[in-house]
């Protein structure tokens, strides 16, 4: 009985398609200035979804007749429409545990402002709890041009401990925060770091890296940390800000301090529940120096990159990728502009070999944190060699950052058929590198448009969330216009790309970093990532782009976001736990 069924079904199947019955959308929108970045139709005003794949892209007139009494029709009512944002380098699973914990600087306009943030949530921070700024921000994008001192810090937090970190330079605890962690007068400075002291020999709460940031992210790593159900509450958060902005896929480049696989257990609940709202695509980042081989030999053997999905709930891209960012700590060099370019140690070619050895003959993809040209000729000297023994033969594998990469080394990697993920640090640290530098030096970093022309992948991201912000349309506006957070020009203009080609980087050139097809476009058989804008990227003005979100965000078919208009057919936002968090008030990403 079963054999017939399904000769039945098939029989229908194929009779339905000989008279060419046309397959029906489950969704259609309508009435939009679709930007598909699709070559062979590039614009478009409606779209048809069936499943989790685009069925038709055209007019109103063509995709309505895949409309059935059971379509959902959207009207968008001329808003643009672009394919969802796909960051290529984000800290999404770290960042999401600590998200509800944090208070966002990012886009405040003005210390004054900032200042009072601090002081509202330092009042309702429960005993036992800090509070903490985490990145995002620097002193330019204020009016007043400057940065708190220790005087204001401890002046509007009072009692209650408090961290706030400044991109990979520093960070200040105030009085109470020295006292919670122990730290005085006699504490030592760990290995390229500084605990400021003043004439007394009393800590002044300052910590500097010079140019180590781990004594930043190791202090911030004692801080407390939410309950579990916070903690899933805090990741979901995250996610729904960056659908907010548009973005509907993370390349999670793994980070310090987070250990696999037990930091990964908030989101590995999610994705069993099908609940996570961006595709999640991520790296392994070894953590210990001198462990790093161990740890990659026995991640080699306990994951399948090929596995398929593990359950039947999530379409939703959620696996490990490769490995990296950084592969062994002899190769990560530091990317504080605040002093001197540092030196990678004479051990790095013998710690950095035998992982990438291992690596490609278990062809596994990777990804190499480098800011400075000279880390990359020496990591590439290594790649070459791996690469005589064992080839990588087309295996996916890119530079994080690059900022001072020359021609030469673009030239190597091209040949070895690498890639580059750039991101806009230099809208937040380019005054910084400019002081070090020189204006010259920072007119071309990195030198994006050179890598096009060269053919090499190009994916654009943010790095956030612990220096520049996780807010993609920064990213986009730092890339367009080459200047930084607070207006000031540090990239050429004629380095700078222009619009389509920017979000084309965003989007499917991300794709194209890690060989994925069929993502990134707003085209036939294209998976369904899309989002509906708040503003036309393509024809405001310049400065406006800073401040772009999404109306509707739209992933694997699914609407995960809305507001506006389309706020009725978008899911119920989650009150925000626990009571005191910082994002129950503030939200994420600031415009005032």
């Amino acid at each position: 009985m079963k054999k017939l069924t399904a000769l039945t079904i098939l029989l229908t199947f194929v009779i339905s398609q000989g008279f060419g019955q046309k397959i029906k959308a489950d969704m259609v929108l309508i009435n939009a200035k679709v930007h598909t970045l699709d070559a062979q139709k590039s614009n478009a005003e409606a779209i048809a979804i069936a499943g989790n794949k685009v069925l038709a892209v055209g007019s109103n007139k063509e995709i309505l007749s895949y409309k059935s009494p059971k379509t959902q029709v959207v009207d968008i009512k001329g808003k643009t429409v672009i394919p969802g944002l796909f960051d290529s380098h984000l800290h999404v699973i770290r960042g999401g545990r600590f998200f509800n914990t944090e208070l966002r600087w990012d886009g405040v306009k003005s210390l004054k402002r900032a200042l009072e943030m601090l002081k509202e949530q330092a009042q309702r921070t429960p005993e036992g709890q800090w509070v903490r700024v985490v990145g995002g921000w620097n002193e330019y994008q204020f009016e007043e041009r400057r940065l708190p001192t220790l005087e204001e810090i401890n002046q509007a937090t009072g009692n209650t401990p408090t961290f706030i970190l400044y991109l990979y330079g520093k960070a200040w605890l105030n009085k109470a925060g020295l006292e919670k962690l122990h730290i005085n007068g006699d504490t030592p400075n760990p290995m390229g770091g500084l605990i400021e002291k003043d004439e007394h020999g009393n800590p002044t709460g300052l910590l500097a890296a010079e140019p180590n940031a781990y004594i930043l992210y190791s202090t911030l790593a004692k801080l407390p940390e939410l309950s579990i159900d916070e903690k899933i509450n805090s990741t979901l958060q995250y996610m729904t800000e960056l659908n907010r902005l548009g973005v509907t896929a993370v390349m999670d480049a793994g980070g310090g301090f987070q250990n696999f696989p037990d930091d990964y257990k908030i989101t590995d609940s999610l994705d069993r529940a099908g609940k996570i709202t961006v595709r999640l695509p991520y790296y392994l980042f070894a953590q210990k120096k001198g462990t790093e081989l161990g740890d990659y030999n026995k991640w080699v053997g306990m994951v399948d990159l090929d596995a398929s999905h593990p359950n039947g709930h999530n379409e939703v891209d959620y696996h490990v990728e490769g490995g990296g960012e950084n592969l062994v700590a002899d190769a990560a060099d530091f990317e504080n502009f605040l002093f001197p370019r540092p030196e990678l140690p004479a051990t790095m070619e013998n710690s950095l070999k035998p992982v990438l050895q291992l690596l490609v003959k278990n062809r596994w993809p990777f990804r190499l944190h480098a800011t400075y040209n000279e880390s990359i000729s020496r990591d590439l000297a290594v790649i070459e060699e791996v690469n005589k023994e064992t080839p990588l033969n087309g295996l996916t594998w890119f530079f994080d950052h690059a900022e001072t990469v020359t021609e030469e080394n673009m030239q190597r990697i091209k040949a070895l058929g690498g890639g580059i993920a750039i991101q806009h640090r230099m809208a937040y640290q380019g005054e910084s590198f400019i002081r070090r530098y020189g204006k010259k030096a920072a007119l071309n970093s990195p030198p994006v448009k050179r890598m096009l022309e060269l053919g090499i992948p190009v994916g654009l991201g943010t790095d956030g969330t612990r220096v520049a912000s996780y807010n993609p349309w920064m990213s986009l506006y730092w890339v367009v216009s080459g200047k930084s957070l607070g207006g000031n020009q540090v990239m050429a203009k004629e380095n700078t790309l222009d619009r389509q080609t920017a979000l084309q980087l965003y989007t499917a050139g991300g794709y194209d970093l890690i060989k994925e097809k069929q993502k990134g476009k707003i085209a036939s058989g294209y998976l369904a990532d899309l989002v509906v804008l708040s503003d036309d990227y393509f024809n405001i003005e310049e400065e406006k782009i800073k401040g772009i979100t999404s109306e509707l965000t739209i992933l694997d078919g699914k609407v995960v976001y809305g507001k506006g208009d389309f706020k009725a057919i978008a899911p119920q936002p989650l009150e925000v736990i626990p009571s005191w968090s910082p994002v129950k008030y503030y939200g994420g990403y600031q415009t005032k």
